[in-house]
This record gives C-alpha cells, sequence and structure tokens, in this order.
C-alpha cells in the first residue's frame, strides 16, 4: 500500500465544501493534526453515496488533533484530545 503520509507526520485538514457528498466534518477542516495510524485502504464513500464503484481504494488515517487546535475557546484539560478518520484526499502536508 502506498500512502503519502505516514504516522507522525503533521497535515491540514483540506478546506472545501464539494457539491457532493463528504464525509470530512466541516469543523476540523483547516486545522492542523498528526497522523496517528493508517487504517489501509478502502472505497472511497464520496462516490459509494452515488452508487459508484468507490474505486481506486483511499487511504485512511486517524488523525489527532489537540482539542484546543480544535475549538477556539476550549476550556477543558489542556491534554484533551481528539481523534478522526480521514481520507488521504483531505490532508495536506504541513511543512515545518
Amino acid at each position: 500500500m502506498d500512502t503519502r503520509f505516514q504516522p507522525g507526520d503533521t497535515v491540514r485538514v483540506r478546506v472545501d465544501s464539494p457539491p457532493h457528498h463528504f464525509r470530512t466534518p466541516v469543523y476540523i477542516q483547516g486545522k492542523v493534526g498528526r497522523v496517528a495510524a493508517i487504517h489501509g485502504e478502502f472505497r472511497n464513500p464520496e462516490t459509494l453515496a452515488y452508487g459508484g464503484d468507490g474505486l481506486p481504494r483511499q487511504p485512511l488515517y486517524l488523525v489527532h488533533f489537540a482539542q484546543s487546535d480544535v475549538w477556539g475557546q476550549y476550556d477543558a484539560a489542556t491534554r484533551d484530545t481528539l481523534f478522526i478518520d480521514i481520507y488521504e484526499p483531505w490532508l495536506e502536508p504541513v511543512e515545518h
């Protein structure tokens, strides 16, 4: 399986609102996180939703975010985190 990202890579979630079904929550778009794991490759749910075959398969990542980076005024513990499954086309590399 060829993947663009590896665990530990810093990524930004693409900001977009395509005119079709998409599975990336709007609240996480534009946020920076870190790849925690690669789940594998799966048929693309954005085309499956319209009766397509979902091919080619897309890598699916578990991405880790600090809650304080997701919610501007997050008042709980600073160590709180959020993990979200995100398909590769929605992720962009972040240069250090």
